[in-house]
């Protein structure tokens, strides 16, 4: 799962991303409101932190705009102010949660946890199911629920797909697959992510599944089932 902090003081910034990174998160960092609500835009990540306090675009307008636009991610705010108006605030935004500077690191931690753990869209067995599919989040492990095939998807292969089935029911942009999977100002290579979705179209045939990855010419790419049609 992909995690962005807005939060102009990098120290801080840092120190939340590097114990993330422990917990196996992906974590990018902006350090003004305006790259914050543009990373935050892109609707590449399922939880952000965001602090009220930033240059150019304060917290509550940026999470305001996220709301606007219909962002899901987790939105935990930050700030040095304690007053209830601003936790007041916050919440009837849509915050989901709030936590006061200076705060204890495995607190946030926990709350994340918390937060990715309820609203991370699985069963309670941990499994994903569009189509036929079967995704196992905690195994990685694909199966179709017509033959009672699986096999492994192992790295980017289980990113990839899991985001796709995320949003099974649109045209994901390669840009958005690039930025969920390598991450905000990558530099991978273009055409890692055909291989990767090659790698994912043999692995669909082998477990006999009826799911395609549809490409969209100059969009993207939608799950699909066989034979069934996507608008172009």
């Amino acid at each position: 799962m992909r995690i962005l902090i807005v939060e102009d003081e990098f120290n801080i910034a840092d120190a939340v991303a590097t114990r993330l990174k422990e917990e196996n998160y992906d974590v990018d960092i902006s350090t003004d409101g305006v790259d914050g609500l543009d990373n935050a835009l892109t609707d590449i990540y399922d939880l952000i932190i965001l602090d009220v306090m930033l240059p150019k675009i304060d917290g509550f307008t940026i999470l305001s705009k996220l709301k606007e636009n219909n962002i899901v991610a987790n939105i935990i705010m930050l700030t040095a102010r304690d007053s209830l108006e601003d936790k007041l605030e916050g919440f009837s935004i849509g915050a989901d949660d709030y936590m006061t500077k200076p705060f204890h690191l495995e607190e946030l931690v926990a709350r994340v946890n918390s937060k990715l753990r309820k609203n991370n869209g699985a069963t309670e067995s941990n499994l994903l199911e569009v189509f036929d599919l079967s995704l196992n989040l905690k195994t990685a492990e694909l199966s179709c629920k017509t033959t009672n095939d699986s096999i492994m998807v192992m790295c980017k292969e289980f990113l990839i797909l899991e985001y796709l089935m995320r949003n099974s029911n649109q045209i994901v942009t390669k840009d958005n697959l690039y930025d969920k999977v390598w991450g905000i100002n990558n530099d991978s290579i273009s055409n890692n992510l055909e291989a990767y979705i090659s790698f994912i179209r043999k692995k669909l045939n082998i477990i006999g599944s009826n799911v395609n990855i549809k490409a969209i010419r100059g969009l993207g790419y939608k799950l699909e089932v066989k034979n069934e049609k996507v608008e172009k």
